[in-house]
């Protein structure tokens, strides 16, 4: 009886979780979908399915970036491209596009091999920061350029007024620091890397000669060069 009682509910509790990604999907980009699927497979781990998020993925980064450039080109007039540049490039990273995924409340949604929920993909920058992209690339091709645009601007808007200037990257002022006080141009090494493929780790040291060495860590090579860079430049700036 039990088994047969499972067996009747499990189409049930199909349509209820596409129901409720549906209402999620609405609610987060203000469209009803017209085809749950390419949202499903943009939510697809590449641990749990063939057909998983990486090809939407590759489009929505695209699409991310032109909104964002065409955003920057109006918003920022008077900016010369060096500044624009530096400001998209702040807006585009893994990391932003996983807080933006946090924020919308995608986890949830997440489909993941054992292995991989196991590892702590859910959480992992590198998954998020994909997802989200893949997330725009199936909104892209379910609705429009004029759709994606109104979404990204709502989804980035306190993102796009953080700075009041244009902001520099880490690796670039450390390196102009170098130059500006006549010492050698930064030297980065990876001193650790853990986790597995989909959700790595690492650890890397930047030194100036002998003067000055941080570390940083971060989910990528250059994720966690960046925030050795930065954590350099606040013992420097202390000096």
């Amino acid at each position: 009886m039990d088994l047969v009682q499972r067996r009747a509910l499990e189409p049930h509790r199909g349509r209820v979780l596409t129901a409720s990604l549906g209402g999620w999907i609405e609610r987060t980009f203000g469209h009803a979908p017209g085809n749950l699927g390419p949202y499903e497979r943009a939510l697809t781990h590449g641990s749990q399915a063939a057909a998983n998020y990486e090809r939407l993925e590759f489009l929505g980064d695209r699409v991310l970036g032109l909104a964002i450039a065409e955003w920057l080109f109006e918003r920022f007039a008077e900016e010369p491209e060096g500044a624009l540049s530096r400001r998209l490039n702040a807006l585009v990273t893994g990391a932003v596009c996983a807080d933006v995924a946090r924020d919308l409340g995608v986890v949830p949604y997440l489909k993941l091999g054992k292995q991989a929920r196991e590892d702590g993909a859910h959480d992992s920058d590198n998954v998020l920061g994909d997802v989200m992209e893949a997330l725009i690339g199936a909104f892209y091709l379910d609705a429009g350029l004029d759709a994606v645009r109104g979404f990204i601007r709502k989804a980035w808007a306190s993102r796009i007024e953080a700075h009041a200037q244009a902001p520099k990257h880490p690796k670039s002022a450390l390196q102009e620091w170098a130059a500006a006080n006549n010492r050698r141009p930064p030297e980065y090494m990876i001193v650790d890397r853990s986790g597995p493929n989909h959700a790595p780790h690492f650890t890397v040291k930047v030194s100036i000669g002998k003067l000055a060495d941080a570390t940083g860590e971060g989910t990528s090579k250059g994720a966690a060069e960046t925030a050795a860079a930065a954590a350099l430049l606040e013992i420097l700036e202390k000096r």
